[in-house]
């Protein structure tokens, strides 16, 4: 167990140390506190000042990282060992955005070559969308990895995007989503691009064959095959659907669905924002790649900001972690990364299968900037729970119009500021803490560059928080179980004369709401 480890047992008697001490102390006892706890990488710079450290604290941190073999499991990823345990599969996605040529071999053959096709294949058939002018609406069919990122992504670089050609993203099950898209498009310059690993996702095949019936009810004589295109693994399930072999863009088991926007899964990015823009998204995540892996750990973003995470999570008992883009555009990263962290380290079991004794993952939540700080901030700032928060802060605007932009990062930085300082006063109602950490982000500009960057950034970030924890933070069998009982229930429900076998609760609702049917 790591809370065996010496070095974990060294941090919990320092976090003792932490239940005296206010930040506001650490700022007036020393003025360089900032040029001690910043880090920078190309056109990124995180400040991690406004944290309840000291330099015997991060010692002690990266000591933990050493234990724990951070680095070893690091190497083991990138070279391709199978580190996704539960199914024996390697996780190469980092492969995906890499401009290296070596060879990555997975069950005897080189994926690089195969990777590098399919990239050309993507920017043909996106070259060729885009030229031809006939496309005006794409339909992404996709839901959770196959539906977050690229939907995320999309509102993210929309500056940069092609307005002749509206994406749309369906993934609920309830057909309104779906029937409410199919209200705003027209059938002859539409393209559906389905996005399923399996190509048995309930939700996205169940869209997927409305979105047929509809374009076949609406147009004479269609050809299938020139309205749909697939991203999936299940090439021959594609067919059958009536897709093309042309349309057919593979993924593979050794990509997993949340960290797949950039596999084939990007092919509406590509067509959206050219596929040079995508390139350079794939380049920005690279980048933060390389610096993961060569940087010396003291001096290594990801690890640092893992390393800050644990030590709220494990020894100051902070449940959750608040990301807030201070830019509308990212809208949807907040969400985008609820699955991304939640899904890959909401684990009670560890890699030898054993129930874990300590925290693992945060609760995460977020908004957009000063949206966020008319919706949750109170309790941030004056509850009586501790919240740690990520501020995420471009320095410029695609759209600076009026001084907005000036007074969007003041309010991101005020905020930092009054969480870290706190206010003494009179009134309780009106006494402010202070003493709540947080991270600050800075970049130069939202680009696909800097936007790969930050995706790669949360991506290792998690990553190392899983290798500390001893978890497996790429497989997701924790939602499995209500598939398997939404099918059960669901047979249930269509049978008029069957007795239930399932509980009382599960019975009565159901029964109920066939009377409201």
């Amino acid at each position: 167990m790591r809370s065996d480890l010496k070095e974990w047992k060294a941090l919990e008697k320092h976090a003792e140390l932490y239940q005296d001490i206010h930040m506001r102390d650490l700022f007036e006892g020393d003025h360089k506190r900032f040029d001690k706890y910043n880090i920078s990488h190309k056109s990124m710079l995180l400040d991690y000042s406004k944290q309840p450290i000291s330099k015997e604290t991060m010692d002690n941190l990266l000591a933990l990282a050493k234990a724990c073999d951070v680095e070893g499991w690091r190497n083991k990823m990138f070279s391709g060992e199978a580190i996704n345990t539960t199914e024996e599969r390697a996780v190469l996605h980092t492969a995906l955005r890499s401009n290296d040529k070596a060879p990555i071999v997975i069950d005897g053959e080189d994926i690089v070559p195969n990777i590098q096709a399919t990239l050309e294949r993507m920017k043909e058939f996106s070259d060729n969308v885009r030229k031809a002018g006939e496309i005006t609406h794409i339909v992404n069919i996709g839901i959770g990895g196959s539906d977050l990122g690229t939907s995320m992504i999309y509102q993210a670089l929309k500056h940069f995007s092609n307005r002749d050609i509206e994406l749309h993203f369906v993934s609920n099950i309830d057909a309104t989503h779906l029937a409410e898209v199919l209200r705003l498009i027209d059938p002859k310059n539409t393209l559906f691009i389905i996005t399923s690993k399996t190509f048995t996702t309930q939700e996205t095949m169940t869209n997927a064959h409305s979105a047929k019936s509809w374009l076949q009810r609406t147009l004479s004589d269609v050809d299938v095959s020139k309205h749909f295109v697939a991203a999936t693994q299940s090439t021959e399930k594609a067919k059958e659907f009536g897709i093309a072999d042309d349309n057919i863009f593979p993924i593979w088991d050794w990509v997993g669905g949340r960290y797949s926007l950039w596999s084939a899964i990007g092919l509406p990015l590509c067509i959206s924002l050219g596929f040079e823009r995508f390139r350079e998204m794939l380049d920005g995540a690279h980048s933060m790649d390389t610096h993961f892996v060569e940087a010396d750990l003291k001096e290594n973003i990801p690890i640092i900001l893992a390393l800050l995470g644990v030590w709220h999570r494990n020894f100051l008992g902070y449940e959750a972690l608040s990301v807030v883009p201070y830019d509308q555009y990212l809208s949807l990263f907040p969400s985008y990364l609820q699955q991304l962290d939640m899904e890959s380290n909401g684990k009670s079991v560890d890699r030898d299968n054993a129930d874990i004794p300590y925290d693992t993952g945060p609760i995460i939540i977020g908004g957009t900037g000063t949206n966020a700080q008319h919706a949750y901030f109170q309790l941030l700032h004056q509850g009586t729970t501790i919240v740690p928060c990520d501020f995420i802060v471009p320095a410029k605007s695609h759209n600076p119009i009026d001084g907005h932009h000036t007074k969007l990062i003041a309010n991101a930085l005020a905020q930092s500021k009054a969480m870290m300082e706190g206010r003494r006063h009179d009134d309780p109602n009106k006494t402010f803490d202070g003493n709540r950490p947080s991270n600050t982000i800075i970049i130069d500009e939202l680009t696909p560059f800097t936007l790969g960057m930050l995706l790669a950034l949360y991506e290792q970030k998690i990553f190392v928080q899983g290798i500390i924890w001893n978890i497996n933070s790429f497989d997701q069998c924790g939602v499995e179980l209500g598939k398997i009982l939404a099918h059960q229930v669901g047979e249930f429900f269509i049978q008029e004369n069957e007795k239930s076998t399932t509980d009382a609760s599960t019975t009565g609702l159901l029964n109920h709401i066939k009377t409201l049917r």
